[in-house]
């Protein structure tokens, strides 16, 4: 670690290329214990045969609970942030009948 003109320590964090390409989730599913957050970031498709959605975690992240309580704050002021630029995000859980909001119709079917 460096340090800065102000005595704060700088973190160097390394990005590479496939991490920064990001995995697509459209649902995530959150449990604890006493010593751990895990979020489950899942992907959820269509399947034209299958009578629901069908899932699959794309990614897991196991926080501790003093960072899951510093993810919350980061993503309270980035969603402030967010909406004070492009105004209110709608919010659409469990619309529709839908409950718990996992999406269940993902629009019209593709044809070839």
């Amino acid at each position: 670690m460096e340090e800065p003109k102000d005595n704060q320590p700088q973190l160097n964090i390394e990005l590479t290329e496939e991490v920064a390409e990001g995995i697509y989730s459209n649902f995530a599913i959150l449990s604890h214990s006493n010593a751990e957050f895990i979020i489950d970031f899942v992907r959820i498709m269509p399947m034209p045969s299958a009578p629901a959605p069908k899932g699959k975690v794309k990614s897991r992240i196991v926080l501790s609970p003093q960072h899951a309580k510093r993810l919350q704050r980061a993503i309270a002021d980035n969603i402030a942030k967010y909406e004070a630029t492009y105004g209110p995000i709608k919010d659409v859980e469990g619309g529709g009948g839908n409950q718990g909001g996992v999406p269940m119709s993902f629009g019209p079917p593709a044809q070839a």
